[in-house]
């Protein structure tokens, strides 16, 4: 969409007038939205690693302290999850679409976090183990299905 041609918008459909000019209007005005988030993810990423450096630095002075150490855990994988968001709304400034693979990726980072935080932190039970095992299970199977099923993506391959 690089000239804003109507025709671009929806393949197939010829797009003219007012209908055509309030698409192209809604498009660009969700761009900037979203080239807005992606700086306010950019900053919030930075602030993150920031934080990052400097707990480790706490940790570094207090490295017998068991909560220190779970707190410089945590934050590490939140840094991660971050960055998988960040990958997210880039994509959608790319292909104007949200994809499945992508999205399911995030959702297993967050919850490989949180199993994570859970196990480090020795309050999961069983029953929670189960459950997000099942979880990342639908997850997984979700994620090979979107690269399974992908637009181009043919069986012979």
């Amino acid at each position: 969409m690089t000239d804003g041609d109507p025709q671009e918008l929806i393949p197939g459909v010829l797009l003219s007038g007012a209908r055509g000019k309030i698409l192209r209007f809604y498009e660009k005005m969700l761009d900037l939205i979203v080239i807005v988030l992606i700086f306010i993810m950019l900053i919030t990423l930075l602030a993150a690693v920031i934080g990052l450096m400097w707990d480790v630095y706490d940790t570094a002075l207090a490295f017998r302290q068991e909560q220190a150490i779970q707190g410089l855990v945590a934050d590490v994988l939140s840094v991660f999850v971050l960055i998988e968001l960040f990958r997210t709304f880039t994509d959608y400034l790319e292909f104007h679409r949200i994809r499945l693979r992508v999205l399911s990726e995030v959702a297993i980072v967050f919850v490989l976090r949180e199993l994570f935080i859970g196990l480090y932190a020795h309050r999961m039970g069983s029953l929670d183990l189960l459950s997000t095992a099942a979880l990342l299970a639908v997850l997984i199977g979700a994620r090979i299905a979107a690269v399974y099923f992908a637009p181009g993506h043919s069986s012979a391959e």
